[in-house]
């Protein structure tokens, strides 16, 4: 999930049906499970090393840092954009809304861990760690995004974010720095946009 920090009210002639909270925790759960259970089929047919996660101060720093960079510029993206604003408030709308406060650390963690585990810790090293691998990646990482065809520039903005998230994996050879940079920038999107729902109830 990467979307901005905005929070106008959901749109009222969205396409997409209201979840429950336990709608959306399931989807979750069963999407993590999914991904993890495509990344070990992966690493079992392919002979491609899964990228290593070393905690190091440094790296983990980097990826916080790259989070908030991220986060920073889907609020700019949101502001420019019409289109994308509109798509956004959906999705958010969507995911958010039923989630109690609580609900968001798994929100943050659950894709950040198992979609950077199959599209930066297995996809990437498996097809190349260079331009092509990063490419492929974040427009895999894109389409994953995609709730309707409405929500098409919700998806560019997260093929972008793919790709910035790749490019830290390649640089550094390390797949702390996009699962950190990926979980903060969920966690404090999420925040931000409960926070202003909060208060313009």
């Amino acid at each position: 999930m990467t979307q901005p920090p905005s929070s106008p009210d959901p749109q009222p002639d969205s396409p997409l049906d209201p979840l429950t909270r336990m709608q959306v925790l399931a989807a979750l759960g069963v999407t993590a499970v999914m991904l993890l259970l495509i990344s070990q089929a992966w690493l079992y047919f392919d002979p491609a090393e899964l990228m290593p996660v070393r905690l190091t101060w440094q790296d983990g720093l980097l990826g916080v840092g790259l989070g908030l960079a991220i986060t920073l510029a889907s609020g700019v993206v949101y502001r420019l954009w019409p289109a994308y604003r509109q798509s956004a408030d959906t999705y958010l709308a969507l995911v958010l809304q039923p989630l109690q406060w609580p609900d968001l650390i798994w929100l943050g963690l659950l894709p950040g861990l198992s979609e950077e585990l199959l599209f930066r810790g297995v996809m990437l090293p498996a097809i190349g760690m260079n331009s092509l691998g990063i490419a492929v990646s974040a427009a895999s990482f894109g389409v994953l995004h995609l709730s309707s065809l409405q929500q098409w520039t919700y998806v560019v903005w997260a093929t972008a974010v793919g790709l910035v998230l790749a490019t830290g994996a390649v640089l550094t050879g390390n797949l702390l720095v996009p699962i950190v940079a990926h979980t903060v920038t969920n966690l404090l999107s999420s925040v931000v946009w409960k926070s202003r729902q909060r208060q313009t109830a």
